[in-house]
């Protein structure tokens, strides 16, 4: 059987991902000061307007507008900001759920997923892989081709054609850019063509029928917070596995990691990736749940989509004997409490190469 799946990534410039990036600085910025953080402090923007809001129960000094400015100007915006800020302590009720023995309980209820796969050197589906490095490419081609007709902002997608559940090749590579207005659209097209797609995209993985969709809607000029809103936490699907593995529903920016919808989340990635590793599974999924105050999940379910190279029981008795999901044990394995988050508000959370993030690696393991 044939079919298509698709994924979508965006970049830097993306007014949702300049708020994940605004989030994750100023969590950076408390942990750094006070690596006992409890932060969950999010991100508006709209045009010049930046507005900065939740709970942060922390020692840290932080220094809210200079960061966010800085997080902007970094991205290549050079308009001046207004930066409204709104931030409380985080409720007694819920620090004291949190640290109310001597294991760290979870600071919400939630079910949490984390998915592998075997398409790629990264453990990711091929469909987010390419959509996240073409992103990457348009960032990469701004900041550093001083002629560059591009501007900040910026989404990719990709559509993979699967056959017998195998990738059989790349069905539409689509490439929206903001650009500068003296470039035409015939132009334009040319460029990303050769500077954006062709660098990233093995030539191998299309044909002649691959379709190139750029700039679909024509001009694109405006953009960035002028043209759409954005908010800490709307791409998760972008985040995560560009919809390949279920997800739970919790964003992961502006979050530190005793909220289990960030850390188990990585703890689950950590886990799937392992699984698949060691070639237990072609592709695992992995749900947990946590209730608030308690340390241990409350369930464990692994879905291996019927790829399984060995029977489900064992593959549950490896989970069981090499890992831990209590809050804890994830915040130590891990080592969860460092600034290290920033980096990845942008292309994706999972399946980084160009970045040492703990829940990427592999245990070295037994079977």
């Amino acid at each position: 059987m044939k079919y298509y799946f698709t994924s979508e990534s965006v970049t830097a410039g993306h007014p949702d991902k300049i708020c994940d990036q605004i989030s994750d600085a100023i969590l950076d910025e408390a942990i750094r000061q006070d690596p006992f953080s409890k932060m969950a402090v999010e991100c508006t923007i709209k045009d010049t307007f930046i507005l900065i809001y939740g709970e942060a129960n922390t020692q840290a000094i932080i220094p809210y507008e200079t960061i966010a400015k800085e997080v902007i100007s970094s991205i290549g915006y050079t308009e001046e900001f207004e930066v409204c800020l709104k931030v409380a302590k985080q409720s007694n009720e819920i620090n004291n759920a949190v640290e109310n023995s001597q294991e760290l309980a979870a600071g919400d209820q939630g079910i949490i997923f984390g998915y592998a796969c075997n398409e790629t050197e990264s453990f990711m589906p091929l469909s987010i892989d390419l959509a996240h490095k073409l992103a990457k490419q348009l960032e990469t081609v701004f900041k550093t081709d001083k002629n560059t007709p591009l501007r900040p902002d910026g989404k990719t997608q990709v559509t993979v054609e699967y056959e017998n559940r195998k990738i059989t090749r790349i069905d539409t590579i689509v490439v929206s850019s903001q650009h500068i207005a003296e470039i035409s659209q015939k132009e334009l097209k040319i460029y990303i063509k050769t500077k954006v797609i062709d660098p990233i995209v093995d030539s191998s993985l299309v044909d002649e029928n691959t379709k190139y969709i750029i700039n679909p809607s024509g001009s694109f000029i405006l953009g960035g917070p002028f043209g759409d809103s954005g908010t800490t936490g709307r791409k998760i699907v972008v985040d995560t596995y560009g919809g390949h593995g279920r997800i739970g529903g919790g964003c992961f920016s502006s979050k530190d990691a005793t909220k289990v919808d960030r850390s188990a989340a990585y703890y689950c990635r950590y886990v799937a990736k392992n699984i698949v590793a060691n070639r237990l599974a072609d592709k695992c999924e992995i749900q947990v749940s946590y209730a608030i105050g308690i340390s241990k999940p409350l369930s464990i379910f692994i879905e291996t989509f019927q790829s399984n190279h060995v029977d489900l029981d064992t593959i549950y008795n490896f989970v069981n004997q090499h890992f831990d999901f209590s809050v804890t044990n994830i915040l130590q394995e891990l080592d969860l409490r460092r600034p290290i988050y920033r980096q990845t508000a942008t292309y994706g959370h999972f399946g980084r190469t160009d970045l040492d993030l703990p829940w990427e690696k592999l245990k070295n393991l037994p079977l």
